[in-house]
């Protein structure tokens, strides 16, 4: 009771401190799987190989004959950004627990902010076992897909910021719904598909990584055949509205599905056809998380929640203006 107290004290979070939060959000979590991915094409997994110290009796690099100094620089930095990440979580609950001390509504906002630093708590747990089961494949690859979890659950909360908590009301047809379930249902079966050919790859985080036993070209066959699945029921779903109408902002989200989904397939061949050059790895883990994002995106366009009941101050909005004791 305390603590909501203090948040009570703290100013009510304008539009645009709610947006960039949120933006940053998506940006954070977006990020450390990028980052994570340059640790790995760099062989830096276990450039700190303990956790949560980076060696022994030290939290930062220090010389070392075993580990290169390069390469512990490198995986700390990626774990430094993880405080970024935390920060961000931390100040996107204050904003949502500001809000809903105004509007106790807001319950839905509130879950997903909290969403944040839980996901954050579970990548640490996740990562502290990565390292030290030496970077096993699949380790590596739950690590990944948190995020991707995370990132899609971050576009759910800028949306939240700015819409109310009614039930969804479908601006598609029930065939469109449909569609739309099964396109965001094989998205999260090509990032599954992605990790296995990532673990079967050159990129293992350290030379000495056990890699999965599988052939690689077969692999990356089925990852193809399901981005190949993907644009079909993005095309599907592209033909639907044809027939029923769809919104503006419906088929501007739409566009930029189409325009990542088919960047991040061109990024894919080129990658495979040269062998997996490191840079373009991290460039398609980038790829893979700006595919989250515009699918998150063209599913809450689907539907509408109600106008936001938070854009201001509770008292505020029954009109009391400027004599409204809560601070604007």
């Amino acid at each position: 009771m305390q603590l909501s107290s203090l948040v009570a004290r703290l100013p009510y979070p304008s539009q645009a401190v709610q947006r960039a939060l949120a933006v940053a959000a998506i940006v954070t979590q977006g990020g450390i799987g990028v980052t994570g991915s340059v640790v790995r094409v760099t062989g830096s997994g276990l450039g700190c190989p303990t956790w949560p110290q980076c060696f022994s009796g030290s939290m930062v690099p220090v010389e070392h004959p075993e580990y290169d100094l390069l390469n512990q620089w490198i995986e700390f930095g990626n774990r430094l950004f993880t405080i970024v990440v935390v920060a961000v979580a931390a100040l996107s609950v204050l904003a949502a627990w500001r809000i809903l001390i105004d509007h106790p509504g807001r319950r839905r906002l509130m879950k997903l902010a909290l969403a944040m630093p839980a996901g954050v708590v579970a990548q640490a747990v996740i990562g502290g076992i990565t390292v030290l089961v030496d970077l096993l494949w699949w380790t590596v690859a739950i690590h990944f897909l948190v995020s991707t979890v995370l990132v899609w659950l971050a576009v759910l909360l800028l949306h939240a910021f700015h819409e109310g908590d009614e039930p969804p009301r479908w601006r598609v047809t029930p065939s469109g719904r449909i569609l739309l379930g099964a396109l965001v249902g094989t998205m999260f079966a090509l990032l599954i598909a992605g990790t296995t050919v990532t673990g079967a790859g050159p990129h293992g985080g350290d030379p000495e990584t056990p890699r999965l036993q599988a052939p690689i070209e077969v692999l990356a066959q089925v990852h193809g055949a399901l981005l190949v699945l993907f644009l079909l029921v993005l095309a599907m779903l592209g033909l639907q509205w044809l027939r029923t109408g769809a919104t503006a902002r419906l088929w501007r989200r739409y566009a930029v599905v189409w325009a990542v989904a088919l960047a991040q397939g061109g990024l894919g061949s080129l990658q495979y056809a040269l062998g997996v050059p490191e840079g373009l790895v991290s460039l398609h883990v980038l790829g893979s998380m700006l595919v989250i994002v515009a699918t998150a995106a063209l599913w809450c366009a689907a539907r509408d929640r109600g106008p936001a009941p938070s854009r201001q101050p509770a008292a505020a909005a029954r009109g009391l203006g400027d004599d409204s004791p809560l601070p604007r």
